[in-house]
C-alpha cells in the first residue's frame, strides 16, 4: 500500500496581502512530521515599508491585529532569526523546497482555509499549484464536526461566538483555536498566529483527528464551501422551556 502523505501550510500575511511568514509540514497518516519548511521571505518580510505586516488600523492598541501588535510581532521575528528558529529565504528558495516535497511524498495539500493561503501564496510567487490533491481543513472541519450537538455543546460552554456585526448576525466559532480545543479536549492557549506554531499546535491536530476517523476520499470530497450563514447562532441556539 503507498504511504499517504499532507502537506500543511500557513502564512502570515501583510497589508498588500503577499505572505511574509510561510510554513509548511509534511506528515503522513499517523501524524508523524517527515519535513517542515519554516521561513520569513525575503524581499517581503525584509521591507517593512513597502510590505509591511496586516494590522487594522481601527483595532485597538492592545488587540491582536492593531498598528502596535504588528511592531510587537516584527520584534518577535527578528528575536526569532536572531536566535535561529526562523531563517529568512527567497522565494525560489522556498519553490525548490516545495517541489523537491512534491517529488518526494506527493502530498495533499491542505490548510485551515486554503483559499486565503493559495491566494496570497500566488500573490508572492509561491507555487502551490505543483500540488496535485488538496482540501481546505476548515471546510472539511466544519462538515464534520461543527453542525453536531457535540461541537455546539462545546461553543456554549466555552462562549465561542464572534460579536454581533452591524446587521445584527452572529455566529459561532469555527476557527482553528476553537475546532483544535474541541478535537484534542485540552484548553489551548490562542494562536500566535506565526506559521510554523499555528500548524503544530493546531491545524496538525485538527488533520489528524479527520485522517483518523474518516476516509480519505470522503475528506478531499467533503468541501462544500465555507458559509458564515450556515453558522449563524439564531438557527442553532434555542432558549429551554419554562414550566
Amino acid at each position: 500500500m503507498t504511504k499517504q502523505y499532507f502537506a500543511t501550510i500557513d502564512s502570515e500575511t501583510t497589508q498588500n496581502e503577499k505572505v511574509a511568514d510561510f510554513a509548511c509540514v509534511i506528515t503522513d497518516r499517523k501524524g508523524r512530521i517527515h519535513a517542515q519548511c519554516a521561513v520569513l521571505v525575503d524581499g517581503i518580510f525584509t521591507d517593512s515599508e513597502n510590505h509591511p505586516l496586516f494590522f487594522d488600523k481601527s483595532a485597538p492598541r492592545d488587540a491582536l491585529w492593531s498598528k502596535a501588535s504588528a511592531d510587537r510581532r516584527y520584534a518577535k521575528y527578528s528575536k526569532m532569526v536572531a536566535d535561529g528558529s526562523r531563517m529568512v529565504a527567497s522565494v525560489a528558495a522556498i519553490n525548490r523546497w516545495l517541489e523537491r516535497a512534491v517529488g518526494k511524498y506527493d502530498p495533499i495539500l491542505t490548510a485551515y482555509n486554503l483559499a486565503f493561503d493559495a491566494g496570497k501564496m500566488s500573490n508572492t510567487g509561491i507555487d502551490h499549484t505543483i500540488f496535485s490533491r488538496r482540501f481546505c481543513l476548515w471546510q472539511t472541519a466544519c462538515v464534520k464536526w461543527a453542525s453536531t450537538n457535540q461541537y455546539k455543546n462545546f461553543v456554549m460552554q466555552n462562549h465561542a461566538f464572534n460579536a454581533p456585526t452591524k446587521f445584527g448576525n452572529m455566529t459561532y466559532k469555527t476557527n482553528a483555536e476553537v475546532m483544535a480545543r474541541f478535537v484534542t479536549g485540552q484548553d489551548l492557549p490562542d494562536e500566535p498566529h506565526t506559521a510554523l506554531e499555528d500548524i503544530i499546535d493546531y491545524e496538525l491536530p485538527i488533520l489528524n483527528a479527520l485522517v483518523k476517523r474518516g476516509k480519505m476520499q470522503d475528506i478531499i470530497d467533503s468541501g462544500v464551501g465555507y458559509s458564515w450563514r450556515d453558522y449563524q447562532a439564531k438557527n442553532h441556539f434555542t432558549a429551554k422551556k419554562v414550566a
